[in-house]
């Protein structure tokens, strides 16, 4: 199978007639929706389901997905994550880069001492953070170019101008 890129995950049954919350980890919220078919991961197995409508409802989407019809099949779903395959995502422009092909690179300094592995990205509001892995848990600022000067796919590393002591 293609690869998977995580893009949020089910929340739990809206109504009695199927509809699901969702978690959308994209930016708008509702970028989501423009994604079909969704591959939904439950109990280890990935199954799609195309996304037959949805909507922005209070601080979250609600989506209702082909053969899921009552309260009891949507609470199933419950808690399973959504992905969809990266040939469904647009290319990007030379310099940026989905959140999805930074986690695991190694991140190092510009003078060569490593700092451990990216965990994860956090958004914060102000700006996104970079959760690193190493000797200790570090939050490092994404400021591009001033903080994050490198980031280089091929070879697993993205290097920022940090004291690795802080």
């Amino acid at each position: 199978m293609e690869d998977r890129i995580g893009m949020g995950r089910i929340g739990g049954a809206f109504g009695v007639r199927g509809w699901l919350k969702v978690r959308s980890d994209t930016q708008p919220p509702e970028a989501l929706l423009e994604y079909s078919p969704w591959q939904v991961q439950q109990g280890g197995m990935w199954r799609t389901y195309d996304v037959i409508e949805g909507s922005m409802h209070r601080k979250g989407l609600v989506v209702r997905l082909a053969g899921v019809t009552d309260r009891e099949q949507a609470e199933l779903l419950y808690g399973a994550d959504i992905a969809v395959t990266r040939s469904q995502l647009e290319s990007l422009p030379a310099g940026e880069y989905y959140w999805a092909d930074l986690i695991g690179l190694r991140v190092m300094t510009t003078h060569g001492v490593e700092l451990g592995e990216l965990e994860k990205l956090i958004e914060t509001g102000a700006n996104d953070v970079l959760v690193v892995h190493g000797d200790r848990e570090r939050l490092i600022p994404y400021l591009r170019p001033d903080v994050v000067t490198e980031i280089d796919l091929a070879a697993g590393v993205l290097r920022v101008d940090w004291d690795p002591e802080f």
